[in-house]
């Protein structure tokens, strides 16, 4: 593997003011809080208003990030956008993220890996820095998930919200962030969790052909709790570090239920998990910076901890990473 030499030095988030609480659902569709929260640990999510995209989430989330960390962003020579929900179809997120910080010399790529996205983007990141050709680069997991939520389906609409987080990677050969990953998906198994757009077509399959999120939960589920623990093995195993080191775990926010199960077959405490999910929702590609910015302002995440993340859903794909903090 190629030895990293890429760290992270700082994180940033945003989510939308516009609320949507379990009571406010109960309005909408047969549902109760209750029922809600026993299934999924979902309280409330945040929703962008009318004129609010994902460019714009994206672009507040970096801005927070400059504001805490004092940070310039005029030499950076990448930017990578995670999403499964952007402005357009081209130009890219980024692009517009890019024209709005005013950053001349920069790339500007979206990457759409759904609920894995970000941990895809920090894998190519440090994969662009360790190789030598950039040397600051912005990764960005941001979505505006409520643009396509079909909000008649009572067992999807519950679940997600949008909001957006950033991280800046710079060149650092002597305290890298990157320790181990492993990732893989698995297509065939894609018409459990889609969106249309202009093909209507996966495996000669009917789809619901309505351009919002359709998802065979239970499926998808059923995919994550076996998939996840294994991947977790193989990452500590490509690091030599036993699950007892790492101080956080952070996980794609889909579902409480899945998280638990999730730590009850890798018997890691529960306790030492960080999610974003019962303010937020599941935010796909979102989830896991917004929980690691959760972490680090509520003084959760310290200097030197290592964090094991891990994402997972659309494709189905799923990138799990060992980083070393050092922010």
């Amino acid at each position: 593997m190629l030895e990293s030499k890429a760290r992270i030095t700082a994180v940033g988030s945003y989510v939308p003011e516009g609320k949507l609480t379990n009571d406010d659902l109960e309005k909408i569709v047969e549902t109760n809080d209750e029922w809600i929260v026993k299934r999924t640990g979902i309280k409330e999510r945040r929703i962008a208003n009318e004129e609010e995209f994902t460019s714009d989430i994206g672009y507040k989330a970096v801005l927070n990030l400059m504001e805490r960390y004092d940070k310039s962003l005029d030499n950076v020579d990448m930017i990578i956008v995670c999403t499964m929900t952007p402005d357009f179809s081209t130009p890219s997120v980024a692009s517009l993220i890019q024209a709005k910080l005013g950053i001349k010399n920069a790339g500007a790529i979206d990457l759409n890996a759904a609920c894995a996205g970000f941990t895809y983007g920090l894998h190519v990141a440090n994969g662009l820095i360790s190789s030598g050709f950039h040397k600051k680069v912005l990764v960005i997991g941001a979505e505006a998930l409520s643009k396509i939520t079909d909000y008649t389906d009572r067992t999807t609409c519950i679940l997600f919200g949008d909001g957006g987080g950033a991280v800046l990677i710079e060149y650092d050969e002597v305290e890298p962030s990157f320790l181990s990953f492993h990732m893989g998906s698995e297509g065939e198994k894609g018409k459990n969790l889609y969106c249309t757009n202009l093909s209507n077509r996966m495996n000669e399959e009917n789809l619901i052909a309505n351009n919002k999120i359709v998802q065979n939960g239970r499926e998808v589920y059923k995919w994550a709790v076996t998939t996840v623990p294994k991947g977790i093995q193989i990452v500590m195993d490509n690091a030599s570090i036993h699950l007892h080191e790492i101080d956080w775990f952070i996980p794609h926010s889909a579902n409480l239920r899945m998280i638990e199960s999730i730590c009850e077959r890798t018997e890691f405490p529960f306790e030492k998990t960080l999610y974003s999910l019962v303010d937020y929702g599941n935010t796909s590609a979102a989830t896991i910076p917004l929980s690691l910015d959760i972490g680090v302002r509520e003084g959760k995440i310290m200097k030197g901890n290592m964090l094991l993340l891990y994402g997972f859903g659309g494709g189905l794909s799923h990138s799990g990473m060992l980083i070393k903090w050092s922010v």
